[in-house]
């Protein structure tokens, strides 16, 4: 897999978006070098300079695809923050420089939809207005259920009021800790939807799982879904060879560690940023072999091909792997 582009930004603004949540605007450093264009549901990786080293953290774009001057994004204070949420919240400042990837889209828009349902939970709504902004410039109807646990930790919901007054779409709010609350009724929502319609899902695990088995009666190419975390642990069982390609090394995996870390060790590794196989950015073509997959990025389809993995969290059911690296 090629490297996405490094860019340098400045963080012009940062704004308090809801409780835990802050809204990071990025622009480039000089007016006259606009930054890559991207689509609805696209991200960033955000190279941070935290005091246990650097780290790089995946964020959505928020913004209406069509703005070319600026990348906004949104950080949710994580309690089990492994230190990029932290540093956000504790350490950034406007007028801070920071290296970031150019975007990258694992959560496309299907622009050809009849209808577009959008199902965010928390911090998942932020690559859901994007989406929003661009269904409002192909003028396709879409309806948004965002649900979180009080309207004070509810993120962005300036822009969802003027969104839903533009005249094709709806936002329906659920709070299910405030009093009368209750849990988003997520089979209730698939079985209204309207004929045609594609569902995106972005939340926490505990709704992305109900989300999953709310869907098994659509069709594949209907249902939609991002995680922010992993829903499996990384591969290191271990026991299998590894061959790179074209620097000719031969790796064995010991259990305990994962493609990647052994890759860290002799400075071979590809791109990474999540180490969960959320992000996508460590894929690495595979030319022999059969990987065992445990990403949430490559659909059934491309893990059936065995061509790809993501060598962060998956390993191999085969004694030996063949890597294009």
């Amino acid at each position: 897999m090629t490297a996405s582009p490094l860019l340098q930004v400045r963080v012009r603004a940062l704004s308090y978006e809801a409780q835990g949540i802050l809204g990071i605007e990025l622009v480039p450093l000089s007016a006259e070098n606009p930054l890559p264009a991207f689509s609805a549901g696209s991200h960033i990786d955000l190279h941070l300079p935290t005091p246990q080293g650097p780290l790089i953290r995946s964020y959505s774009l928020l913004n209406d695809p069509r703005e070319t001057h600026r990348y906004c994004i949104g950080v949710n204070k994580d309690a089990r923050s492994r230190g990029g949420s932290a540093y956000v919240h504790a350490s950034l400042r406007a007028g801070d420089i920071l290296t970031i990837s150019a975007p990258r889209n694992n959560f496309p828009l299907d622009e050809a939809a009849p209808h577009q349902v959008f199902i965010a939970g928390g911090i998942g709504i932020t690559p859901m207005l994007g989406m929003l902004a661009r269904a409002q410039a192909l003028g396709t109807p879409w309806t948004l259920y965002y649900t979180a646990r009080t309207r004070a930790h509810a993120g962005f919901l300036d822009l969802l009021e003027t969104a839903a007054g533009a005249g094709n779409g709806q936002v329906v709010l659920n709070f299910d800790q405030e009093p009368g609350g209750k849990m988003l009724d997520l089979q209730a929502i698939i079985a209204a939807l309207p004929a045609g319609a594609h569902v995106y899902c972005c939340g926490p695990l505990p709704m992305l799982e109900a989300y999953e088995k709310a869907t098994t009666g659509l069709p594949a190419a209907r249902v939609h879904k991002e995680y922010f975390a992993a829903k499996d642990a990384p591969a290191t069982e271990g026991g299998f060879t590894v061959e790179l390609a074209r620097s000719r090394q031969s790796l064995q995996i010991p259990a305990g560690k994962t493609i990647l870390d052994c890759l860290i060790e002799i400075n071979a590794e590809p791109p990474y940023s999540c180490r969960e196989g959320v992000c996508g950015t460590c894929e690495v073509k595979v030319l022999e072999g059969q990987p065992d997959h445990r990403d949430l990025v490559l659909s059934d389809s491309e893990r059936a091909a065995n061509d790809r993995m993501l060598v962060c969290c998956s390993g191999a059911r085969s004694a030996r792997l063949v890597l294009d690296l």
